[in-house]
């Protein structure tokens, strides 16, 4: 669990977020919403400790981040798995290199072992006769799951993950959410996404927090946000999505067309 206690920042003089506390819970999917420049993402950033706040404070299971020494922050480094918006991956690197590369950072596992785990992160993402091919030559999708394979390859109790379906089509996209959902139950872990995909909040978000304006103006699940009264929020949810599957139509419009 990641506990975040009356977090405020400021950039030079100008406050981007206002006293925000929630909590993200082990085992189930907790999404960040909220529209471009709301300051999801540098909520997100004091989570993970690339940003450090003015006030508040962040704790990883009853740990003060703000009080650990370097060695535990170090300790507390090999516990995060991170999903980057854009997969991130070493272009000269195969899949099994990528996937590989925290293992041989971090990991005081042997060689062996190391591939051994390699390979089941690989294959638990559903990737197959991919280890030897660079990410030039997989789709993005492929791509994405590479991405995840690494990500939980040490193992972690936390993953952070930023617009994980970004430049996605909309059926990858609901492959990745579901693979998502079933890593974060299956090894218990505190799953937190940073998201504008509305079919990921109506889909697996078991605990959604709604940033907007620097503010947390909304915490609740996939199951009431329907019925919540909060403007800003039903605007956010229900134009995203309506855009969603107006872009879905067009998509197999055309490709009938075609």
């Amino acid at each position: 669990m990641i506990e975040a206690k009356n977090v405020s920042k400021w950039f030079d003089g100008q406050r981007v977020l206002y006293d925000i506390s929630a909590t993200f819970e082990t085992g189930k999917t907790n999404l960040i919403i909220g529209q471009s420049g709301s300051g999801k993402t540098v909520f997100m950033k004091c989570l993970i400790g690339l940003l450090t706040p003015e006030e508040g404070e962040i704790l990883y299971d009853g740990r003060r981040f703000r009080d650990l020494d370097m060695a535990q922050k170090r300790q507390l480094r090999t516990e995060i798995g991170m999903l980057f918006q854009g997969s991130a991956l070493f272009d000269n690197e195969t899949v099994m290199g990528n996937v590989m590369f925290p293992l041989k950072m971090f990991s005081p596992l042997s060689r062996q072992e190391q591939v051994e785990r390699a390979q089941f992160c690989i294959d638990r993402v559903g990737l197959k006769n991919a280890n030897d091919k660079y990410p030039s030559e997989i789709s993005g999708g492929m791509q994405k799951r590479v991405a995840i394979a690494r990500a939980i390859a040490l193992n972690p109790k936390y993953l952070f993950c930023d617009e994980p379906n970004s430049g996605l089509d909309p059926q990858t996209s609901i492959l990745i959410d579901a693979l998502l959902s079933d890593i974060t139950h299956e090894y218990g872990i505190t799953t937190i996404i940073n998201t504008h995909d509305m079919n990921s909040v109506l889909g697996i978000g078991e605990n959604i927090v709604f940033i907007n304006k620097g503010h947390c103006d909304w915490k609740g699940n996939d199951h009431n946000i329907y019925r919540s009264d909060n403007k800003d929020l039903n605007d956010f949810v229900f134009a995203s999505r309506l855009f969603k599957e107006v872009k879905v139509f067009l998509e197999r419009k055309y490709e009938k067309e075609v």
